[in-house]
């Protein structure tokens, strides 16, 4: 496969309400701050993969209401409606395809101008389960159950993720919930659905990221040194929730061999220096982290427990503040990459993992992770 970079990477800030600023306003501070990193010019995007989703943005053909702010006029223009790491995986495609040089890939979202339930009750069988008021947030808790009775994992090391990565988000300029918390204080938060509570969940956010991709012959002759993909996987579970047993992840599984694979990566806990993992509530940085491999089956609170997930641990597992501390929906994904790359051009601040040199980004679709992509980058 030809090489295939990065080299620009921009975020707005995640926060709960943007009320001065539309979606295009996002995407335009968004796309602005990626090139003015790449240091390149609108002229020098070859084409562009927006990410949106019409029930999110209440409106059709939804990516019409940022294609001037991205820069796409006279431009190529695709539509990703999942995540932005399948966005990146759809851009490398077109690289891939010989046709273009360089993809701009923009995500954006303002969960503030939705009501999540509704939308998210969409995603299941409109015939028996969508009657029964399922939502991100129940079904979630239901795979938490299945999760934590099988393998015998706690309320308390769920609730460790929480404190890990809503501390790590105080060094995230970018971050929206950065506090100092215990797992005193995360057992006491208000329940939202058994065993979900508040500071288990991910909050809701406005914001935008995009990404600037090369081939290797155009990455060449950009001035921002470029971060490399090394490999790429993605994988699809079974829709109906009851074809799956939702305590394991084969989907994430055979994504992550097969980016693995791509890299070269026999061992992912020892060569894998930092990871961002889609984290939309605590239990799932535990069942995501087996399925990527970091510990065995089962064996995601052991984890946690042993602080190898730690700033200083081993292996650094969202150092950024993760998804727990700012849920752009459809961006979140692509604001995970945007951080692997920050963090191995050394450029992360005060979250720099040091000598981070191979980083893996992670982004879900669908309920209780249907659908998983995962990224490889290295310097």
């Amino acid at each position: 496969m030809e090489r295939i970079a990065i080299v620009g990477v921009g975020q707005t800030k995640y926060e709960r309400m943007k009320k001065g600023d539309s979606f295009a306003d996002m995407v335009f501070e968004a796309t602005s701050k990626a090139l003015q990193d790449a240091r390149m010019a609108i002229k020098e995007i070859d084409n562009v993969v927006t990410v949106s989703n019409d029930f999110w943005d209440g409106r059709t053909i939804s990516s019409m209401a940022v294609m001037d702010a991205c820069g796409a006029y006279e431009k190529n223009v695709s539509t990703v409606e999942g995540d932005g790491t399948f966005g990146v995986l759809y851009g490398m495609m077109r690289i891939l395809s010989g046709s273009f040089g360089t993809t701009l890939v923009v995500a954006h979202s303002k969960g503030s101008e939705s009501i999540s339930s509704l939308i998210t009750n969409g995603m299941f069988d409109p015939i028996y389960q969508r009657a029964l008021g399922l939502d991100a947030i129940t079904s979630s808790a239901l795979q938490a159950k299945q999760y934590m009775h099988k393998f015998g994992i706690s309320e308390e090391q769920c609730a460790k993720v929480s404190v890990k990565n809503h501390g790590n988000a105080k060094n995230n300029p970018y971050a929206q919930l950065a506090m100092d918390i215990s797992v005193k204080d995360v057992m006491a938060s208000r329940m939202l659905s058994d065993p979900i509570k508040l500071y288990d969940a991910s909050p809701i956010s406005d914001g935008s990221a995009a990404v600037i991709l090369a081939s290797a012959d155009r990455a060449k002759k950009i001035g921002q040194k470029p971060v490399w993909i090394k490999g790429v996987g993605h994988y699809s579970d079974a829709y109906f929730l009851g074809d799956r047993d939702l305590a394991e992840c084969p989907s994430l599984e055979a994504a992550a061999k097969k980016a693995y694979l791509m890299a070269g990566i026999s061992h992912p806990l020892k060569e894998i220096d930092v990871a961002e993992v889609y984290d939309a509530f605590s239990y799932m940085e535990l069942l995501w982290s087996e399925g990527l491999g970091f510990c065995g089956k089962g064996e995601g609170g052991k984890l946690i427990d042993s602080g190898k997930t730690q700033m200083k641990g081993e292996l650094p597992i969202n150092p950024s503040g993760g998804v727990l501390s700012a849920h752009a929906v459809l961006v979140a994904g692509l604001a995970r990459l945007a951080e692997c790359v920050l963090q191995l051009r050394g450029e992360a601040g005060t979250r720099q993992v040091e000598g981070a040199e191979t980083a893996l980004a992670h982004g879900i679709n669908g309920p209780c992770g249907q659908s998983h992509c995962v990224i490889v980058l290295g310097k």
